[in-house]
């Protein structure tokens, strides 16, 4: 999806999938990120995730396509009274463009692409990752369409993800954690009622 289409869905000052951390991410970062650990979030719109990393002592990049999505993430983490550096482009500029260390952790929640693209990003979370760093993700399953879910995702089912795919785009990681679950979410308007993810924490 282009770069204009995110900057549609995040214009306003509404923010389209709220302002709090998404679930999973809450649940599992401190247990699996070290103590001010290095963490960038790839995809994450208008910083809900980044802004919260870094309340809790992460140094964290968030990086989006939208330049709309990152100076929300910017008046966000002004709000909260932390820092958080983004970066303006796609995982894969982003990955082009980098080179530092490693980090400790990378984070996904849900970021889409279509079937020829997705590994590719993929690929460059895992390569993004220091020793021992983690990749956290989140992303709506097939179900969500089969189902005919309402609390968001891709019209196109090619661009969800099953535990099967991710068990192989990640293949070079020690995979810790892996499930397709039901969930419910409220995460702002983007992103609310029963809906059918996958999560996963893989380990470099």
């Amino acid at each position: 999806m282009s770069r204009e289409f995110w900057n549609e869905k995040f214009g306003g000052d509404e923010y389209r999938y709220g302002t709090e951390p998404n679930a999973f991410l809450k649940a599992r970062a401190v247990a699996v990120f070290p103590e001010g650990g290095r963490v960038v979030c790839l995809g994450d719109g208008e910083g809900r995730n980044s802004v919260w990393l870094a309340t809790q002592g992460y140094e964290v990049v968030a990086v989006d396509p939208s330049e709309v999505g990152l100076e929300k993430t910017r008046r966000l983490a002004e709000d909260r009274g932390v820092a958080v550096e983004t970066v303006h482009g796609t995982a894969q500029e982003f990955a082009r463009g980098y080179d530092g260390a490693g980090f400790d952790g990378v984070v996904l929640i849900y970021l889409h692409a279509p079937p020829a693209v997705r590994p590719e990003i993929h690929k460059v979370a895992q390569g993004l990752l220091a020793p021992g760093g983690v990749v956290l993700l989140e992303g709506f399953t097939p179900a969500q369409r089969e189902l005919g879910r309402t609390s968001g995702g891709p019209g196109d089912v090619a661009m969800l993800f099953t535990a099967e795919m991710l068990r192989e785009d990640f293949d070079g990681l020690s995979i810790e954690e892996l499930d397709e679950v039901e969930t419910r979410l409220d995460e702002g308007p983007g992103h609310r009622g029963v809906a059918n993810v996958v999560r996963m924490i893989g380990r470099r």
